[in-house]
């Protein structure tokens, strides 16, 4: 899994629209295609991409990102920590997720009422869940034919 650096690539995949959805998350999928599908024989060592998003991508490879903006999570380490956890739960969907261009965005806060420290467990544990039904949701529409 390849991890998504600059702002283009985070704004040609949020671009290629939302797949998944859960109350504290999105997941927006940007479908690259495979420069090995293009004919060989009359191919130069750097093949031109199809469309200018591709050409942000090097690898045909899976890319995920993570955008929590500090709307939505004011403290730093609150911000880090729910990057972490969406880094971590992604690679144990990677084998299930398509060759694309990936962005995990926070679209809301966790209520400081209930999760007063910015690292605690409990924080943690709902970010996990929430973050595992948002990347099976979008493993299982992905299956369809």
């Amino acid at each position: 899994m390849q991890r998504l650096k600059t702002r283009p690539q985070f704004q040609a995949a949020l671009a290629g629209g939302t797949v998944s959805r859960t109350s504290h998350f999105a997941l927006h999928r940007l479908n690259l295609t495979n420069p090995t599908d293009k004919p060989s024989a009359t191919a130069e060592p750097c093949v031109p991409a199809s469309s200018p998003e591709q050409a942000l991508f090097g690898l045909f490879d899976v890319w995920l990102g993570a955008m929590v903006p500090k709307r939505w999570a004011r403290r730093a380490v609150t911000r880090n920590a729910i990057k972490r956890q969406i880094y971590n739960v992604s690679e144990r969907f990677c084998d299930r997720l398509p060759m694309a261009a990936h962005v995990v965005r926070l679209r809301a806060t966790f209520d400081r009422q209930q999760f007063i420290s910015a690292t605690s467990e409990p924080l943690k544990l709902a970010v996990r869940q929430e973050l595992e039904q948002l990347f099976e949701r979008a493993s299982r529409s992905e299956v369809r034919p």
